[in-house]
C-alpha cells in the first residue's frame, strides 16, 4: 500500500481503568470511534486540513491536535519521507472518558504508517501515540492508546522499560457504555483522588486485579464479576458523577457483570455476557440517569479485538 496517497483509518473509543485496573487496563469498544483521512504532500510538515464534528473545540494547531502530533513524531523516526494533509472526523463525545483524543491520534498514526508502506509493526506505533496523549492531557499514559491500537484488554505492566500485555477476550462479553450529558474536567478528576492509599485498600485493588486478569484467561464469568470492584478511583470519582450510585445499582440488578466508570468518566461502562443482557442493563442505565435529569447516549458493543481499520473511501 506504499503507493497510496490517501488513506482513511477508523479507530475505536475505549474503557480504561475497568474497574479494578486503575491506570493499567483497558479495552476497546466496537463503537463510537473516530476517522482521520491523510493525504500525502510534497512538503515535509504535517497540517490541519480539518477537524469535523467537534464544534469548534479542538485546536488546528498541528502541534497540539493529537492526529496531526502522533503522524509527525511517526515522520520523523522514519526520516519525513513526505508531508501530510490530516482531516480528523470525530464521532464520539468529547470530555467523556471514552479516550477520544486517544482514538484520533491511534487512527491517525496508523494511517500514517499505511502510507509509509507499513515500515513499523502495530505495536511499534504505540510511542507516538502515547506522545500525543502527553500534548493532549499533560501525561503519556497509555492505557487508551494501547488498546485502541492494538485491540481487546490490554494490560500496562510497566512504563519504564514500556511493556504491554494483551490479555485474552471470553467468547460472548459485551458491553453498554452510557455517556451522560455532563462534563468532567481530567484534571478534576485527578485532583478528587486521594494522594496516598490504605495498605488494606491497596490489597484489595491488587487482588480484584490480579482475579480479573485471572476471569479473562479462564472465561470465568463468575470470578470476573466479583473481581469488577474500584476502590481507589471510583468512591471518589462517583461524586462527580449526578447519579452515579443509583445507575450502577440499576445495571447490576438488570444483570450486569459489573459496572464502573470509564477512565475519568463520566461515562459509565457495565460489562455484560451477551449483546441481549447489554441491551437491557444500557437501557436501564439510561433511564437512571433521566431520573436525575440528564439526558445520555448508549453505546451497545462487543469488545473490539481488532483496532484501528482502513476504510475504503
Amino acid at each position: 500500500m506504499a503507493d497510496r496517497d490517501s488513506v482513511s483509518v477508523f479507530a475505536p473509543a475505549t474503557v480504561a481503568n475497568v474497574a479494578s485496573g486503575f491506570d493499567v487496563l483497558g479495552f476497546a469498544l466496537e463503537r463510537p470511534g473516530d476517522t482521520v483521512v491523510l493525504r500525502k504532500i510534497p512538503q515535509k510538515r504535517v497540517e490541519i486540513l480539518a477537524v469535523e464534528g467537534d464544534n469548534g473545540q479542538l485546536p488546528r494547531d498541528p502541534d497540539r491536535n493529537t492526529a496531526s502530533v502522533a503522524a509527525r513524531r511517526f515522520l520523523e523516526a522514519i526520516g519525513f519521507p513526505f508531508g501530510l494533509e490530516v482531516t480528523v472526523r470525530k464521532q464520539m463525545p468529547m470530555s467523556s472518558g471514552l479516550g477520544s483524543s486517544a482514538a484520533s491520534s491511534v487512527a491517525a498514526v496508523y494511517a500514517a504508517n499505511v502510507l509509509s508502506g507499513s515500515p513499523l509493526t502495530v505495536r511499534q506505533l504505540l510511542p507516538f501515540t502515547m506522545q500525543a496523549e502527553e500534548v493532549a492531557c499533560g501525561s503519556a499514559h497509555a492505557d487508551n492508546v494501547a488498546p485502541a491500537l492494538l485491540g481487546g484488554f490490554v494490560l500496562i505492566r510497566s512504563y519504564e522499560p514500556l511493556d504491554v500485555v494483551q490479555l485474552p477476550v471470553p467468547g460472548g462479553l459485551a458491553v453498554a457504555t452510557v455517556h451522560p450529558h455532563t462534563e468532567i474536567k481530567t484534571e478534576d478528576a485527578r485532583r478528587i483522588l486521594k494522594k496516598e492509599l490504605r495498605l488494606s485498600d491497596a490489597v484489595r485493588q491488587w487482588g480484584n486485579l490480579a482475579a480479573l486478569v485471572a476471569a479473562l484467561f479462564q472465561g470465568d464469568m463468575d470470578l470476573l464479576s466479583r473481581s469488577l470492584q474500584d476502590v481507589v478511583a471510583e468512591p471518589r470519582r462517583g461524586l462527580l458523577i449526578p447519579g452515579f450510585a443509583k445507575v450502577k445499582q440499576t445495571a447490576l440488578h438488570s444483570g450486569a457483570l459489573g459496572c464502573s466508570i470509564s477512565g475519568s468518566g463520566p461515562s459509565v461502562f457495565s460489562l455484560c455476557v451477551s449483546m441481549q443482557k447489554a441491551k437491557a442493563v444500557g437501557r436501564a442505565m439510561q433511564s437512571a440517569f433521566a431520573e436525575v435529569g440528564l439526558d445520555s447516549d448508549v453505546y451497545l458493543s462487543g469488545i473490539n479485538q481488532s483496532g484501528p481499520v482502513i476504510l475504503e473511501e
